[in-house]
């Protein structure tokens, strides 16, 4: 069985400022550790700040174009050039208020690899979809619009993060178990393709992760880590959260 090494991922989302990376560069770099992958998503302006730190980072979405008249946009390759070495896919603030469609997703994940970033492709279902017992299936068409244009080998140089809407910024969050459920349908999906890939596949949780609920959702069998929004601009909650991660290993 493959060894995954937790992930703690931290999407500013659009906050930030020179101040918050020289607080929060020293922390990270001090929370680092070969047990741990910490990676941080900027808005676009901080990454370079942030690179020259020595944090991990990437951007919070790229353009699925290549370079060209896209006022606004940003190109992936600038990423990479910047040294960035992710970038985020898919987020559900993308889908919902973006209108990225599940077809947008997987071209902007292929123009993310073919620079040679990391994509963290991010899937979940709204609240309405959960009640309706939806979860899988909207879960599983995410995923495979990403499989169906690109082949199932594409996700072996990816990772996944698992972000259910109705727990994003809301103060809700899944339960361990509810969070686990989800991740093993993941897996499970991905292992009835290819059972090598899918136990090496990063998997990450995203919904209103703290430093109170991490280490319970971390030591789930199928979360390799978390997806984190506010706490990740706070350095004593972002710092606890690795922390937790470093404990499940």
């Amino acid at each position: 069985m493959a060894i995954r090494k937790p992930m703690v991922a931290g999407n500013w989302k659009m906050n930030g400022s020179k101040e918050l990376v020289q607080q929060l560069s020293e922390a990270i770099n001090n929370v680092k550790s070969d047990e741990i992958n910490v990676v941080v998503f900027p808005p676009y302006p901080l990454l370079p700040m942030l690179t020259a730190t020595g944090v991990a980072t990437g951007a919070q979405t790229v353009s699925e174009n290549e370079p060209g008249a896209f006022t606004g946009e940003v190109d992936a390759q600038l990423i990479k050039d910047l040294g960035g070495e992710y970038t985020l896919v898919g987020h559900s603030e993308r889908r919902s208020i973006y209108g990225e469609s599940n077809d947008i997703v997987a071209v902007k994940f292929a123009r993310a690899q073919q620079v040679g970033l990391t994509p963290v492709l991010c899937v979940g279902e709204s609240e309405q979809e959960r009640e309706q017992g939806q979860t899988e299936l909207v879960v599983a068409a995410q995923i495979d619009a990403v499989i169906n244009k690109l082949g199932l080998a594409a996700l072996k140089d990816s990772v996944v993060a698992y972000e259910p809407v109705w727990a994003i910024g809301t103060g809700k969050t899944a339960s361990p178990e509810q969070a686990q459920h989800v991740h093993k349908f993941i897996r499970d999906k991905i292992a009835s393709l290819d059972s090598d890939l899918a136990q090496g596949l990063t998997i990450l949780y995203g919904g209103s992760v703290n430093e109170k609920n991490s280490e319970l959702l971390f030591a789930q069998p199928d979360i390799d880590g978390g997806l984190i929004g506010g706490a990740s601009l706070k350095a004593d909650s972002f710092t606890a959260i690795c922390n937790s991660a470093k404990r499940t290993v």
